[in-house]
């Protein structure tokens, strides 16, 4: 496992959480909340320094951060001159800005990631040139051409290794798999292909030949193409972060639904001997494991562990945004949901003609967030001897 690529994960993830924190520091300070302390890790202070009202430092255990602004409980004794600064007496909606802020940045951080993955260090991909062209279409997969053969539909129409196939009837696909699609459903069907040979668009019209798969008739053009590197323009990459980071939230949000009916398997994968579940749970160490056999492998080029590098950390903060926005404590999220408490509250007693009730005390809500905050240490402990001990491994 690359040690190079661990510390980068490492790296990727403390800055992760500095911009987090980050969002909580500067919205409190828009909004004029004073902000005491701001703080990568936990544990024994290892260095800090002073600027302003504010406190920046970094503490022994690297497992998160934390941002403390005055008054975030009814109860905290402050001074007279920090009283009308309480987070707690600021409106609502300045509080669920100010909580929420840390999850917005990780999406931002997700969205960037990923556009810089689709429009400058690119994804491998199937391209549309064309590496052979068949000799026939085989029925089964090592069929040997001969002349009761299929012919193939490309060599007929004089296809040749190296053309691009830029068009189909006309119209430009980006991506092969488009061109693909176009072709199945095109079986005994004419096309018109445009290709481009030595820098020269040539227009052919071929009919694909029909092929079976899986009880379905499909059309075949007879054409293998390149794998290679594709980049996209501005806009097109920006599509494609956005359809992306709408997946990956997507999927982060059903993995969190069936995040407790994994937990039995990850007990016996870690202390029965199972084979772990690639799809199944994952903790930050396994996570950093992967990334450094991702560095080590020789089977990826540069570019592709580049690429892989940057799908895993923008993933990971989209998760992670996810996450933090569930209405439990201590979560942002669970704070969120007391402040959207308050706001009914506060608009019920305007109804009324009653007067503005004092703010929802937080530490009244202890208990349960003892139990949130064990079950996470608990998941995290499980997680971290599963990722020791019977850690996902890469089929690279």
């Amino acid at each position: 496992m690359s040690i190079i690529g661990v510390l980068a994960f490492v790296m990727a993830l403390l800055i992760s959480v500095m911009i987090h924190e980050a969002g909580h520091y500067l919205t409190a300070k828009k909004f004029g909340m004073k902000v005491t302390e701001f703080f990568i890790g936990f544990g024994k202070k290892l260095w800090s320094t002073q600027r302003g009202e504010t406190e920046f430092g970094v503490k022994a255990i690297p497992a998160g951060g934390y941002c403390r602004i005055v008054g975030m409980s009814p109860r905290e004794v402050l001074d007279t001159q920090d009283s009308e600064r309480a987070f707690v007496k600021a409106g609502v909606g300045q509080r669920l800005i100010i909580l929420g802020a840390g999850s917005f940045l990780h999406f931002v951080i997700g969205f960037v990631l990923l556009l810089t993955l689709f429009s400058s260090v690119g994804v491998t991909s199937v391209t549309s040139t064309v590496e052979a062209v068949s000799e026939c279409i085989p029925k089964v997969a090592n069929e040997v051409c001969t002349s009761r053969s299929t012919p193939s539909p490309a060599k007929n129409v004089g296809i040749l290794a190296g053309d691009k196939i830029t068009k189909v009837d006309g119209k430009s696909y980006s991506e092969w798999v488009d061109v693909v699609t176009i072709i199945r459903q095109s079986a005994g069907k004419e096309l018109e292909i445009t290709i481009e040979r030595n820098g020269m668009p040539i227009d052919i019209l071929v009919t694909p030949a029909s092929r079976d798969l899986d009880g379905k008739s499909v059309g075949v053009l007879g054409v293998v193409n390149t794998i290679g590197t594709i980049t996209y323009g501005p806009v097109e990459a920006t599509a494609k972060a956005t359809k992306y980071t709408g997946e990956i939230l997507g999927n982060s949000l059903t993995a969190l639904f069936t995040l407790p009916a994994k937990i039995p398997d990850l007990v016996r994968q870690t202390f029965g001997g199972e084979k772990r579940d690639a799809e199944g749970l994952v903790g930050v160490v396994g996570v950093a494991r992967v990334s450094g056999e991702t560095a080590e492998t020789d089977k990826l080029t540069t570019r592709e562990k580049v690429a892989t590098f940057l799908l895993i950390i923008a993933s990971l903060n989209l998760f992670v945004g996810m996450f933090n926005l569930l209405p439990l404590l201590p979560l942002d999220g669970g704070h969120m949901a007391v402040a959207v408490a308050d706001g009914i509250r506060n608009l019920n007693a305007k109804r009324r003609g009653m007067p503005k009730p004092a703010p929802f005390d937080v530490e009244r809500l202890a208990p349960i967030t003892m139990v949130v905050f064990i079950f996470m240490a608990c998941l995290s402990l499980l997680l971290l001897t599963a990722d020791i001990f019977n850690p996902i491994r890469l089929n690279f």
